[in-house]
């Protein structure tokens, strides 16, 4: 009967088509990534600024117009740009349909950066209020939209410049209490004048421009003296920086087309690939010195930009290039066939640009060589004593069992060779670093077998600061967290997606995390670069009366329970995740998980900021501490 009800009920009706942008404001993630909140940089407010913006760098990069003019508020966007400005029949159609745009024409823009036929689109959806302005040759053309309904729309004369004019409201309702922060926008604008050499961007009155390229973006963003001045190789379509520095880890930005791709992608592993090819045979050919690859890009500091046509990235937000030509096309013949033609390969095209280059660089700037070499040969060394003190760990721990009583693995691991139908999920694995067994064993209760992996550490790990790379090794909590994850050679080979630490909230929590976070920082930033490593949020207060329960992170949230709840209010403060039972723990590290992404930006000094937060007890520190320590109490206290 209830499957006879389902099969009526199935009618003509169900039949759904969203017109317009509107599958967009139904399936933002499609489109932007995340919604978020302006808080973190791959937030979905950031994303909209972009694709207005890399429009108009299209324009400059197609040789018109060398000024864009930025306006941001803590809600309103507006771009203007003096390129072609969009043809003026098209406007509407340009701006609101999906699939429509000039981008599928290679003539007109051959190495664009936004979506095709969807960028701009998915702005106008996902704004309150969105305007659109295009001036060509004594003529404008307007269209007004709200959340991609078309309000008003009209031609008018002008004595404006050609070019194109862009303002939008991101919607309340999707983007809940946003905020655009500067310090984003900012690191956005200066990346792409470093990329355009030529063309300088106005942000709310102030100009970037970049006269060098990547070798300003590199200057500019070190935070360490580098061990040589920085090699800069610049060719038709390829630019490429490169210096080496005494921090651990690679740091090495990379684009395409002038979009920012932070997760990398095959351009960057053939950056990477290349320059240890070129150097292994430079080294082994003049000096009979036969170097790892891993040692020559160990502390390596660079940039690296190509520009091909029509990219293909992973992901709507393109942070990851995923093309393997430099270009491919499908042209129709007269008679109805194709014929098909494929570029270089890009891993070929940057070797072949690399090898001859770096080589070339390197026998005309001899003073580098002796210093390049000095510290490949103290990576290789220091490489070997660690990977002797590895294997006896590891041998030791097998021996007694001690691994697998410390990780409580998942199924399924980020570096699988995965079906494209699992690829999605490899995406959400992650390892929890806790400490302690209630804790760990919480956590395995409630987690996803499939996807969660759970790793117990005992007790504090040692701070790494002021450690050798060798003691830390020798260290065997952190030998078999580095084995774990499986980045004992390379971070290329991350078992998991997401490294999340999860401690209790109190100050041995605290103080265990920060221990963590300082191990990461010291010997693996590439992995809080790359967006791998977050901190667990869990509740700190479960306030509950007979008919409701409400979990709260804060005690602004927890008072704002107690009122909603009203009488009967019973709370609990959770001093230890092991305090919290499996079956609630589940709600909190599952999709609603809440997670904070530790962030480091490549000018931030490492050094510093350990030496601030885990060197000598200094005034600073103190003052810090008193500055933003809230008491036990403070945490307890309500008015109910």
């Amino acid at each position: 009967m209830a499957q006879e009800n389902i099969q009526n009920n199935y009618t003509d009706e169900n039949i759904k088509t969203l017109e317009g942008v509107e599958h967009i404001r139904r399936r933002p993630g499609m489109y932007i990534g995340r919604l978020g909140n302006g808080e973190s940089q791959g937030d979905g407010i950031y994303v909209l600024l972009k694709e207005v913006v890399d429009n108009s760098i299209d324009e400059f990069s197609m040789g018109f117009g060398k000024t864009i003019q930025i306006t941001v508020t803590e809600k309103e966007v507006s771009v203007r740009d003096f390129g072609r400005g969009i043809p003026l029949n098209s406007v509407v159609k340009a701006t609101s349909i999906l699939n429509t745009g000039a981008k599928y024409d290679n003539k007109v823009f051959k190495k664009s950066v936004g979506l095709n036929g969807v960028g701009v689109k998915a702005v106008n959806a996902l704004s309150s209020r969105f305007y659109v302005e295009s001036f060509r040759d004594g003529m404008s053309s307007y269209a007004d939209f709200s959340e991609g309904n078309l309000l008003d729309s009209g031609q008018r004369p002008t004595k404006e410049k050609n070019g194109t004019l862009v303002r939008f409201t991101p919607d309340e309702n999707m983007f809940v209490d946003y905020t655009y922060r500067m310090e984003f926008v900012e690191s956005m604008v200066k990346n792409y004048s470093y990329l355009k050499k030529g063309l300088t961007l106005n942000l709310n009155g102030v100009a970037y421009k970049s006269e060098n390229g990547l070798l300003d973006l590199v200057n500019d963003n070190i935070s360490e003296t580098p061990l040589y001045q920085p090699i800069h190789l610049v060719g038709e379509d390829i630019e490429i920086v490169m210096t080496h520095g005494n921090s651990y880890g690679e740091n090495i930005a990379s684009f395409v087309n002038g979009q920012n791709t932070r997760d990398g992608g095959t351009h960057l592993a053939a950056m990477r690939e290349a320059i240890s090819k070129t150097l292994k045979e430079f080294y082994k050919t003049n000096f009979k010195k036969d170097f790892a690859p891993e040692d020559i890009r160990q502390g390596i500091i660079g940039a690296v930009s190509i520009q091909i046509q029509e990219p293909n990235f992973e992901g709507q937000t393109k942070t990851k290039l995923g093309s393997t030509y430099m270009f491919e096309t499908d042209t129709t013949n007269p008679d109805g066939t194709h014929t098909y033609e494929k570029g270089p390969t890009i891993r070929s095209f940057v070797n072949d640009f690399v090898k001859t280059n770096l080589d070339n660089y390197l026998h005309i700037h001899k003073d580098i060589v002796p210093v390049l070499q000095e510290k490949i040969m103290a990576s290789e060394q220091e490489r070997k004593e660690i990977s002797t003190i590895q294997k006896k760990t590891k041998e030791r721990s097998k021996r007694t069992n001690i691994y697998n009583r410390k990780l409580r693995d998942c199924k399924l691991h980020y570096n699988d060779k995965l079906p494209a139908a699992k690829k999605d999920m490899a995406e959400l694995t992650s390892i929890f670093i806790t400490e302690g067994d209630s804790a760990s064993g919480t956590i395995t209760k409630a987690r996803n077998a499939e996807t969660q992996a759970v790793f117990s550490l005992r007790g504090k790990p040692i701070n790494c600061y002021k450690e050798s790379r060798k003691k830390v090794a020798e260290n065997e909590e952190l030998n078999l967290l580095i084995n774990a994850l499986g980045v004992e050679d390379d971070t290329a080979d991350l078992r998991y997606n997401n490294i999340i630490v999860a401690t209790d909230a109190d100050d041995d929590g605290m103080h265990i995390r920060m221990l963590v976070l300082t191990f990461f920082m010291k010997y693996y930033p590439d992995l809080i670069r790359q967006g791998h490593v977050h901190i667990l949020q869990t509740p700190l207060f479960r306030v509950k009366n007979k008919k409701e329960v409400k979990y709260c992170y804060s005690p602004e949230e927890k008072e704002k329970a107690v009122k909603e709840l009203k009488t009967g209010v019973e709370i609990t403060r959770f001093k230890g995740l092991g305090e919290i039972s499996s079956s609630e723990f589940v709600d909190f590290i599952g999709k609603d998980m809440r997670l904070d992404p530790v962030k480091l930006s490549d000018k931030e000094s490492i050094s510093e900021i350990m030496e601030f937060y885990m060197g000598d007890n200094t005034i600073d520190r103190q003052n810090f501490i008193r500055e933003h320590l809230r008491s036990e109490a403070e945490l307890e206290d309500v008015n109910i």
